[in-house]
């Protein structure tokens, strides 16, 4: 059979970075509901803010003049109390009910600023009874303190959930092109996962582990080595291979590959699709490690494993100093 020049099977390569196929509530939820951090983590924090929050809000809302007294507020000073109750609730109710806690969580800080002000302008009032100015400077100072500790909560908490939100975003990198060659071969190649060292740069080995299971180690930014368990969760010969990594792994991955023969005997068309939820303690590296190593790697690696394929061997400039290039032949399996 004869197949025509890779110039003329090159289907088309693309990928697409940061597209969202997941819904930032539902990966909100899912953090909260699998959190493995602990009780310590930013959601039950965050929770436990938002009790706080409505508490305070009905005492300010129904004992304004008590609550007042209380931290050294005149009675002439407490007009706002309720509304600032309202306010309160408000926001706990935000933190609590929604599925993403970090809208309600910044609402609290913006809230936190006004208590600030406020108390501050109450330190500054002089007191009607000259008697009780040292009393009154006592309570508002030790509810400005207060205040001063639930603001820096509240900060902390929200910047934990705006990171957390951020490195959880679903990214999806897919590319296609067609290889002279026919799906048998390449789904071949592609099915003993030890092979693909061979082509993609940032991965150094893939140890299959049997019972349709894999072990991989990629090298990241700094020469970090990262290592996940992956299993195969799909598998039609000659057509498609699908993976994820296992639960509770340093690179949350589902990815696939399918295989579709051209017509006319015209080889094949390969469509490599990966999407990948950085979390935990690896999350930044993970996601400079993934998001830019394989969005700009990935047609390279693809293009790389169609050259290795139809010649045997691969182009390369390295260790060429003056950008000459050389072959490196490879043993096809």
């Amino acid at each position: 059979m004869a197949y025509p020049s890779q110039e003329q099977t090159v289907l088309s390569t693309r990928h697409t970075s940061t597209s969202l196929s997941v819904h930032p509530s539902q990966i909100a939820r899912s953090q909260r509901n699998g959190d493995t951090s602990g009780r310590e983590g930013p959601y039950s924090l965050a929770r436990a803010l938002g009790w706080f929050s409505i508490g305070l809000g009905l005492t300010q809302l129904f004992m304004p003049r008590k609550l007042g007294r209380a931290i050294g507020v005149s009675d002439d000073r407490t007009a706002l109390m309720p509304l600032l109750g309202v306010r309160e609730i408000a926001s706990g109710l935000g933190v609590l009910a929604a599925a993403d806690p970090t809208p309600g969580m910044r609402a609290r800080v913006a809230g936190d600023v006004i208590d600030l002000a406020l108390l501050g302008s109450a330190l500054a009032a002089p007191a009607r009874r000259r008697a009780r100015v040292s009393e009154q400077r006592a309570r508002v100072t030790a509810a400005t303190v207060a205040v001063a500790g639930v603001t820096a909560l509240d900060v902390l908490c929200a910047l934990q959930l705006g990171s957390k939100r951020a490195m959880t975003k679903p990214t999806r990198l897919r590319s296609s092109l067609a290889i002279n060659k026919p799906a048998e071969q390449l789904y071949a190649y592609w099915r003993n996962f030890s092979n693909l060292p061979r082509v993609m740069r940032h991965l150094e080995i893939v140890r299959e582990a049997g019972d349709r299971r894999s072990h991989w180690i990629a090298r990241g930014p700094g020469d970090v080595k990262l290592e996940w368990d992956a299993e195969i969760t799909e598998d039609a010969p000659n057509q498609r291979i699908a993976w994820r990594s296992l639960p509770d792994s340093d690179v949350p991955t589902e990815a696939s590959i399918d295989f579709k023969p051209l017509p006319a005997g015209r080889g094949t068309s390969v469509t490599l699709d990966i999407q990948y939820v950085p979390r935990g303690r690896s999350a930044a590296l993970i996601t400079q490690l993934l998001c830019k190593a394989l969005e700009q790697q990935i047609e390279n690696d693809l293009r790389r494993w169609k050259q290795l394929l139809e010649t045997g061997e691969v182009a390369t400039t390295e260790r060429q100093p003056h950008g000459k290039r050389s072959a490196i032949s490879r043993n096809l399996p």
